[in-house]
């Protein structure tokens, strides 16, 4: 009996597709990390108000994007992995 296309990766192996929503995830929740850890120690601080520079702010609004996005891509990267594995 042919296997069907959606389950032609063995048990236990990642699939091509799995592994590059965890990769693209890891990469850009780390870049928001990256840039909320720059806006609070490098570019000048945040206060009660928010950041004191312009490149603070940057980072600020790169954080905010990044750290979402990278969650949900960690989220469904994670969620494929382990419907792959039953």
């Amino acid at each position: 009996m042919a296997q069907s296309p959606l389950n032609q990766t063995p048990h236990g192996k990642i699939g091509e597709d799995t592994r590059t929503l965890l990769r693209s995830g890891c990469g850009i929740f780390g870049t928001g990390v990256l840039a909320a850890a720059l806006a609070a120690t490098v570019f000048g601080g945040l206060g009660h108000q928010g950041p004191h520079t312009n490149s603070g702010w940057l980072a600020l609004m790169v954080a905010m994007g990044c750290l979402p996005f990278g969650t949900l891509l960690l989220a469904l990267g994670l969620a494929k992995w382990l419907g792959h594995r039953k």
